[in-house]
């Protein structure tokens, strides 16, 4: 955070307010700047910008379950064997790799410590063992709990404010970087401060769109409308946001352009199934139709798709195939292209609930 004191030059906007509060009286009762100019101490504005800019806890909920806190990164933690040393919140991906390798296998994870925590206030605690953290994940609230995080919602940077004391007349302006520099301030404004921005400044929502904000009216307008906006995923399955950016276009495109799709992985009621469609061959269309081919034989059925995102679903209706006739929700698409030849390995999950899974393959489409 850069801080610069000025004796001459500060912002238009509080010139006004300084002008009025160096001239004031002891007859003088009270002076109330308007809301929209300045940003008092312990305002529910105030709170609300600190809760945007709070620590996210659930971020690296796949390494460790707690919801008001993370790990200082660079962390090494050993996943089903496999030693990995985590440097930024990408490397999250590499873990969920190895969880997704086998569907049958108990998956674990084994932090190397001493690690550093943050909470959601920037705090910075050292843990030395298993027990510590445990400790601490106990204060957090459960899964899917309501907390103060509003996740919906990220400023963008740098934002500058001007802060004038009026007990010392001290004026400075302030430019953050950051959320946790932001969060500081907003922690450390006196009752005695007053506080303008620099407007406009933008603020990002959870469809990706960049907001303009030009007072701070606009400002606490704009976060009641959108933190509750998106799902925060403040739970503990990390494959549920695996479709955030999943249409119903893009997995119709998938399933239609690659012929000769295989049941790779097909478990319902607890029973691994895949075994019984060895050899079976599905074929999807455009108009909604399908073809599965296994041997001689050859049977004709429908698929259709609804939703969008994480909540796009799937009905398959197949004659005489009562195990995939159903209706599914789409958990991953996945494509992995092959540098050496035009070919792609394509992967589509479904599930239904947390036990029922269905997964088609195809290892041959270009």
């Amino acid at each position: 955070m850069k801080i610069q004191f000025k004796k001459h030059h500060f912002f238009l906007g509080l010139m006004a307010l300084l002008l009025v509060a160096s001239c004031r009286t002891e007859d003088d009762l009270s002076i109330d700047p308007p809301q929209e100019t300045t940003l008092p101490a312990s305002s529910a504005l105030a709170m609300q910008m600190q809760n945007v800019a709070m620590n996210d806890g659930s971020v690296d909920n796949i390494v460790y379950n707690a919801n008001c806190f993370t790990i200082q990164l660079p962390v090494t933690v050993t996943i089903n064997s496999v030693v990995i040393t985590i440097t930024d919140i990408g490397d999250y991906d590499d873990i969920e790799d190895i969880f997704d390798e086998f569907d049958d296998d108990d998956d674990t994870v084994e932090i190397e410590f001493p690690i550093t925590i943050i909470l959601s206030d920037y705090t910075e605690i050292e843990i030395n063992s298993l027990d510590e953290l445990e400790d601490y994940a106990d204060d957090c609230n459960g899964e899917d709990e309501d907390d103060d995080d509003i996740e919906c919602i990220d400023f963008v940077y740098p934002i500058t404010a001007s802060v004038f004391n009026t007990n010392n007349e001290v004026l400075a302006t302030v430019t953050f970087t950051s959320d946790s520099e932001l969060y500081e301030f907003l922690d450390d404004i006196d009752e005695d401060d007053l506080v303008g921005f620099e407007f406009p400044i933008s603020i990002v929502i959870s469809d990706g769109s960049e907001i303009v904000i030009n007072n701070f009216n606009e400002l606490e307008e704009a976060i009641d409308n959108y933190d509750d906006d998106c799902d925060e995923d403040d739970d503990y399955d990390y494959n549920d946001d695996d479709c955030d950016d999943c249409t119903p276009n893009q997995l119709e495109s998938v399933l239609t352009s690659c012929a000769d799709w295989y049941i790779d992985d097909l478990e319902r009621n607890d029973e691994d199934l895949e075994d019984n469609y060895s050899g079976y061959l599905f074929n999807f269309f455009d108009d909604n139709t399908l073809t599965v081919t296994w041997d001689d034989e050859t049977v004709d059925g429908t698929w259709s798709i609804s939703g969008t995102g994480n909540n796009i679903t799937v009905i398959f209706d197949i004659p005489g195939f009562d195990d995939i006739n159903d209706t599914w929700n789409l958990q991953e698409i996945e494509v992995e292209s092959d540098d050496d030849d035009d070919d792609n390995e394509r992967e589509v999950s479904f599930e239904i609930g947390d036990d029922d899974e269905l997964e088609f393959k195809n290892d041959n489409c270009n």
